[in-house]
């Protein structure tokens, strides 16, 4: 029997009921596949805050650095928005990405079949998508320095954010790129904004000098707005999308509209060293629908699924998840968020569990 050490961090809104959703169904997988998860949750975020007065705790943070993985709901909410910047339920994943090292975030977008009318989108256009986006998660001005908001002498205020890039972080968030590219169709397109912002100028060139150590995936380069316009008028283009902070944040947003709900998308953030990765659902808290049943948890769901496959190795275990969830949807089982007419509509438990009795 292979036993891993998870922290469960559920977070505000909807969070505990996505995250125990998503416990049901990993921990039923793993069984099949003898792994026993040893789960430890805790409390991060706005509960945090109430709870101790700091989103993240020495005692979480280090509950998170001795364990295989983290599993994450969601954090946030309009009762903790007057807080100051530096004590906000957002500041805990900026330190756990900070403090686990985690400097690669992948979140896939994929069409499913049976959700394409529920895009906005004309199915013409979005039939066959299926892309990652790479996204830098530890650099750029979501961390560089100065930052801040100052006072000046006419009595007005000035912010500051800083994008910062050194070649290292450049190289090894472009090598994740080009390895998630090898093992997908071999191309891989690299986004900035090499025309106006030095910091992505020498994204691209370093970029372009990693690439040689890749020959045998295509290289391309874009525009971040004429990325986020092309994600719409044609994103099937698209395989694996590199980019810094900033720009992953709002493409990979931008890519989950396409399939319909940003509720079926899930996300692994990965590190360098063992232990070392938080997969979360790429939504957030949601806190106007918390309590009612009807969050979707299968982005949650998918999220641990992606917790098998890259921290524990177990990816017959993964695939088996995955094609619970596709065995779901052909049955035209439906949450709020993805709902169309002569669908079945759901609650966030029931979704939980078909996904479970189809394991």
């Amino acid at each position: 029997m292979k036993r891993f050490n998870v922290a469960v961090l559920p977070g505000d809104g909807i969070g505990p009921e996505i995250v125990a959703e998503a416990l049901k169904v990993m921990k039923a997988a793993g069984s099949r596949f003898g792994a026993e998860f040893a789960l430890t949750e805790a409390l991060v975020g706005g509960a945090s805050i109430d709870a101790h007065g700091a989103p993240l705790t020495d005692e979480v943070l280090g509950l998170a650095l001795r364990s295989d993985a983290v599993l994450l709901g969601a954090v946030g909410g309009p009762k903790w928005e007057g807080l100051d910047y530096s004590i906000r339920p957002e500041r805990a994943l900026l330190a756990l990405r900070k403090e686990l090292g985690l400097f690669a975030n992948l979140r896939p977008a994929r069409i499913y079949k049976e959700l394409i009318e529920a895009s906005t989108l004309k199915p013409e256009v979005i039939e066959g998508v299926d892309l990652v986006v790479v996204r830098e998660l530890t650099g750029g001005l979501y961390f560089g320095s100065p930052r801040g908001v100052e006072k000046l002498p006419d009595g007005t205020e000035r912010g500051v954010n800083t994008m910062v890039y050194t070649t290292p972080e450049i190289e090894r968030i472009a090598r994740v790129g080009f390895e998630v590219a090898r093992k997908r169709s071999k191309r891989l397109c690299s986004v900035d904004k090499a025309n106006v912002l030095e910091a992505t100028e020498l994204w691209r060139k370093v970029v372009v000098r990693v690439a040689k150590d890749y020959p045998d995936v295509e290289l391309s380069h874009m525009y971040v707005d004429n990325c986020s316009m092309q994600l719409i008028r044609n994103p099937r283009q698209f395989d694996v999308i590199v980019t810094e902070n900033t720009f992953g944040d709002i493409l990979s947003d931008e890519a989950s509209m396409l399939t319909g709900s940003i509720g079926m998308l899930p996300s692994a953030s990965l590190g360098s060293g063992k232990g070392r990765a938080m997969y979360e659902p790429i939504h957030g808290s949601a806190p106007d629908i918390a309590g009612k049943g009807l969050a979707n948890p299968i982005a949650t769901i998918l999220s641990a699924s992606m917790m098998l496959r890259y921290s524990f190795d177990m990816n017959e275990a993964a695939d088996l998840i995955d094609a619970a969830v596709e065995k779901v949807l052909r049955k035209n089982l439906r949450t709020a968020d993805i709902m169309q007419p002569g669908m079945t509509r759901v609650s966030c438990a029931e979704m939980g569990e078909a996904v479970l009795k189809e394991l």
